[in-house]
């Protein structure tokens, strides 16, 4: 695991969610396996055919002086035309974004995004998400003492 957005959980509702490769520059992939990225300001687009991770934060390699990237640079996503054009259907309802959820290595060391449709949260829903885990504590403090 390199990076998780954690906050996506909770400003989001999760409808779906992919798996995707990255184009990654050398720099870059450097950077990632020293464990130095941000996915909270990042969103996936739908571009000319295409699918972009934007406002990903990947900071420069260091060693790499003369040859270094772009920290915040729009990197293209690689998934399977069937995946793409499911999610790109779904993206282009009103209301629906696409978030970045994890970027990790996968067992083969290949940098992997999962990117999840998502629906904005209300306040209104974020303090019945609340109450329900409130809620659920209780009853399990309750059922722990007898």
């Amino acid at each position: 695991m390199i990076a998780e957005n954690r906050k996506a959980r909770h400003r989001f509702e999760i409808l779906d969610s992919v798996e995707c490769g990255l184009m990654l520059r050398g720099s870059e992939v450097k950077s990632l396996r020293d464990g130095k990225c941000s996915l909270d300001e990042a969103y996936g687009r739908v571009s000319s055919g295409e699918l972009w991770l934007i406002q990903c934060d990947i900071p420069e390699y260091k060693p790499a002086t003369l040859w270094n990237h772009e920290p915040t640079r729009p990197r293209k996503m690689l998934l399977h035309r069937r995946e793409f054009l499911r999610l790109s259907g779904k993206a282009s309802e009103r209301g629906l974004t696409l978030v970045p959820l994890k970027l990790y290595f996968n067992d083969r060391g290949v940098a992997k995004c999962v990117i999840g449709l998502c629906k904005g949260l209300k306040v209104h829903d974020k303090r019945e998400v609340m109450k329900a885990k409130e809620a659920k504590r209780d009853i399990d403090r309750a059922m722990k003492r007898k």
